[in-house]
C-alpha cells in the first residue's frame, strides 16, 4: 500500500510537474500547484487521522483511492477541493497566516541566535577547562623532567672535578641507585 502511495501520490506528479515547468504551461503549473497544495494538507492531516483511525475497515485502501481522485483527469478532485476549500480559506486567513509566520520567523531567529551564543559559551568555558588541566598536567611533566635534569646536573658537576667512577658490580643487596654512588664515592675517595 505504502508503495503504490508513493508511486502514484508522489512520483506521478513530481513527473507530471517537471513536464509542466519544462513545457512553461501557466495551465499545467496551475493544476500541478494545486494537486501539491492538497497533497500537502492531505499528508499533515493523515499524520493524525492514521493515529485514530487506522484500525477502520479498509482505511489504507480509502487514502488510495483518494489520492487517485485527487490525480484523475475527470474528477479534478484537487482542483475541486482547492478551488471550494483551501483557496476561499486560506485568502481569507492569509494576514493572519502571514503574521503569524513572520513572528515565528523572528522568534526562531532570535531563539537560533541566544542558543548560538549559549552554546559558544558552553564550548569555550569547556575549552579553557580543558586549556587549564592541561596546562596543569603539561606543567607537572615538566617539572618531573627539571628535577631528573637538575640530579643528571649535580651528578655531572661533582663528577667533574674528581675523575669518572665506574661503579662496580654489587650483590642485589645494593642494587639500588644510592647504594651504588656511595660505592663509588668511597672507592673515589680511597684513591686519593
Amino acid at each position: 500500500l505504502f508503495s503504490s502511495r508513493l508511486i502514484f501520490g508522489t512520483l506521478y506528479p513530481a513527473y507530471y510537474s517537471y513536464k509542466a515547468v519544462k513545457s512553461k504551461d501557466i495551465k499545467e503549473y496551475v493544476k500541478w500547484m494545486m494537486y501539491w497544495i492538497i497533497f500537502a494538507l492531505f499528508t499533515t492531516a493523515e499524520t493524525f487521522t492514521d493515529i485514530f483511525l487506522c484500525w477502520f475497515p479498509f482505511y489504507y485502501e480509502l487514502k488510495i483511492a483518494f489520492v487517485a481522485w485527487l490525480l484523475s483527469p475527470y474528477t479534478k478532485g484537487s482542483s475541486l477541493l482547492y478551488r471550494k476549500f483551501v483557496h476561499p480559506t486560506l485568502s481569507s486567513k492569509e494576514k493572519e497566516i502571514d503574521d503569524c509566520l513572520l513572528q515565528a520567523k523572528d522568534r526562531s531567529y532570535d531563539a537560533l541566535v541566544h542558543f548560538g551564543k549559549r552554546g559558544l559559551n558552553v564550548a569555550a568555558t569547556a575549552a579553557v577547562m580543558a586549556a587549564s588541566k592541561g596546562q596543569g598536567a603539561l606543567s607537572e611533566r615538566l617539572r618531573s623532567f627539571s628535577m631528573q635534569d637538575l640530579s643528571s646536573i649535580r651528578g655531572d658537576s661533582s663528577s667533574s672535578t674528581a675523575p669518572p667512577a665506574v661503579p662496580a658490580r654489587t650483590s642485589s643487596k645494593q642494587s639500588h641507585p644510592k647504594a651504588a654512588r656511595s660505592a663509588a664515592a668511597g672507592t673515589g675517595s680511597s684513591g686519593k
